[in-house]
């Protein structure tokens, strides 16, 4: 999804019942919203890849950014978050400007300065140019393992089919030679110098980055001992380690502190996560009696994914009576309403959420959803309305095309139907089917109306 440069986004209600706190506004080009954790799988060298998409925690790792952005000149609306459901730590850079995190990275960090490092170093990457060094150097290789993942995450992105990912792992499952990973090795380094450059210039201290280089040398030597070094996704040597030592005893911003609203969003984004993916832990780790914010939204996923559906809306209506107008209160409220199927009370507070962040294009998605699930005439047009604004905000919103497809049929709007069944198609890169679907639309539309004209452009673009 692409905003305009000039749209305002806020972290709107982050201190938990702090009400005096600022509100934080950023001009962000880039922003992906979601309802919370939808996931679509993909598989590859033998585990799941679960991609993962939330509102507020995509929202909080673009906060973390933007300084950064900032520092390397970056323009924010050029590079894609991702986050992956798994608990191991990792984070990459793959199939064009796109940044993939791992759920386990951000709940073993600490603190945000850490996953701070951690995107300094992968924009690093970005900007030394190590993609399509990268892409280079796989032609070269023996075997196409690598590859092959990263065309599996591709196709999984684009096609939101957990199959393709499947193909592209089978192209293989290990690294080729060492001179490829040697030159792995060597695009680390430069990452890490990038990181340093980037972090002082944004006054960020350098102490974060290499508390987590420690923290995977650690881990690194707990469970990897004896593994063949090269097999890593990031080589970590001990050249790393002095190199950013170093860099936080020279660093003007070494003794820098974050303002203290980095933490709260750090601890929202890890009781979420905590509470979604392990929701027995949670309940385990904070036990009714804790009432503090983060407990309480920790135990309202859980309660959620458990299916207690009361108990988790106890959880957030404390949390909303605190902070009313807290769109990430709102929009979990919904999603809770959605599964104890109480949907008329769902659409209202995802339309709650929508009044304060208008871009949330899944968010948005919910609400339409629900609206059709309803089986309600008078609210196929509201559902439709949202379709629309979702698919307007984030093109490639497959699921949004579905839902404003389904408005459509229920509006009795066959070229319409079709017309979306040809984008879906185009989005897909299934490129026959959008240039026979489009044209099949444009037998029905009124030519020359805008929609017909969409339906052409669809068919030209399919054949081009």
């Amino acid at each position: 999804m692409s905003l305009p440069p000039d749209r305002p986004l806020s972290l709107p209600s982050v201190g938990y019942g702090i009400r005096s706190l600022t509100l934080l506004f950023l001009f962000i080009c880039l922003l992906t919203a979601s309802a919370s954790f939808p996931v679509s799988s993909a598989y590859s060298q033998g585990r799941d890849i679960n991609l993962v998409r939330d509102t507020e925690i995509e929202n909080t790792i673009r906060f973390y950014l933007q300084p950064i952005y900032e520092a390397a000149g970056v323009d924010a609306s050029s590079v894609n978050i991702h986050l992956i459901q798994d608990d191991r730590l990792n984070a990459f850079v793959a199939n064009g400007q796109r940044i993939f995190l791992h759920t386990g990275l951000l709940m073993r960090a600490d603190e945000p300065g850490q996953v701070i490092g951690v995107l300094a170093h992968e924009l690093g990457h970005i900007t030394g140019g190590h993609l399509s060094q990268f892409r280079d150097n796989i032609e070269n290789s023996e075997t196409m393992a690598i590859a092959g993942l990263l065309l599996g995450l591709g196709g999984a992105l684009a096609t939101g089919d957990g199959q393709v990912a499947a193909a592209g792992a089978s192209l293989g499952n290990q690294i080729a030679t060492r001179s490829f990973l040697q030159y792995t090795r060597a695009n680390e380094q430069a990452a890490d110098q990038a990181a340093a450059t980037y972090l002082e210039d944004a006054g960020i201290s350098p102490r974060g980055l290499l508390d987590f280089l420690n923290i995977l040398h650690e881990q690194s030597r707990l469970y990897s001992a004896g593994a063949n070094p090269y097999t890593q996704t990031h080589p970590l040597t001990e050249d790393r380690i002095r190199f950013m030592e170093n860099q936080v005893e020279v660093s003007s911003a070494t003794d820098a502190v974050l303002p203290p609203v980095f933490d709260l969003v750090h601890a929202r984004m890890r009781a979420k996560i905590l509470g979604y993916t392990q929701p027995e832990r949670t309940l385990q780790e904070f036990p009714p009696a804790d009432t503090s914010p983060p407990a309480r939204y920790a135990r309202s996923m859980a309660y959620m994914r458990l299916g207690r559906s009361d108990e988790a809306l106890t959880e957030i209506d404390f949390l909303l009576a605190d902070s009313p107008e807290d769109p990430f209160f709102l929009e979990v409220k919904g999603d809770i309403l959605r599964n104890a199927r109480r949907l008329p009370e769902a659409a209202e507070a995802y339309r709650k959420a929508i009044a304060i962040l208008p871009w949330a294009a899944l968010i948005r998605g919910s609400l339409a959803n629900v609206l059709l699930e309803q089986n309600d005439p008078l609210l196929v047009q509201e559902a439709l309305n949202n379709a629309n604004v979702a698919v307007g905000y984030e093109p490639d919103y497959l699921q949004g095309w579905h839902l404003k497809g389904q408005a459509h049929e229920r509006r009795g709007e066959t070229g319409m139907v079709l017309l979306t069944q040809a984008e879906v198609s185009l989005r897909r890169g299934d490129m026959e089917r959008a240039r026979t679907t489009a044209e099949r639309a444009m037998e029905i539309l009124p030519e020359g109306s805008a929609s017909w004209l969409q339906a052409q452009d669809i068919s030209y673009r399919a054949d081009g």
